[in-house]
């Protein structure tokens, strides 16, 4: 069965969502989690506390948060996995409705991408006729 990543953007510092949010959001990843399609997924901290490591012409230096030219930060993440993409896009789509219900304040940005499974092998130039 094809996996997927979740992803929540939001702005940071916008202050906590509404317990309402969090009532409705337990009970939709407990409801996935039963079935099998939630297999794992939590909030994240603020950048404050973040720590990145940056690959530019083969030299690696690190730079730590918090990162004032971000406007928008990973505020959470899920691990999940449907029978089909159409169903994988219609629960995030639901999951998007629930933020606007319970949150109509916060602009968020829900984001579904599949796992790839395995590398997929680039042909050759050569081989494919360039």
């Amino acid at each position: 069965m094809p996996r997927f990543m979740g992803f929540v953007r939001m702005e940071e510092n916008i202050g906590m969502p509404p317990q309402s949010l969090f009532d409705a959001m337990d009970v939709y990843i407990g409801e996935r989690a039963a079935n099998g399609t939630f297999l794992d997924g939590g909030g994240l901290y603020g950048t404050e506390d973040a720590v990145n490591f940056v690959v530019r012409q083969g030299q690696v230096s690190r730079v730590d948060g918090p990162y004032a030219e971000a406007k928008e930060v990973v505020g959470g993440w899920s691990l999940l996995e449907y029978a089909t993409v159409e169903e994988a896009v219609a629960d995030q789509q639901k999951f998007a409705e629930l933020h606007a219900e319970h949150w109509p304040e916060a602009t968020v940005v829900a984001t579904l991408r599949q796992i790839s499974e395995a590398p997929e092998a680039a042909e050759p130039a050569e081989a494919a006729g360039a």
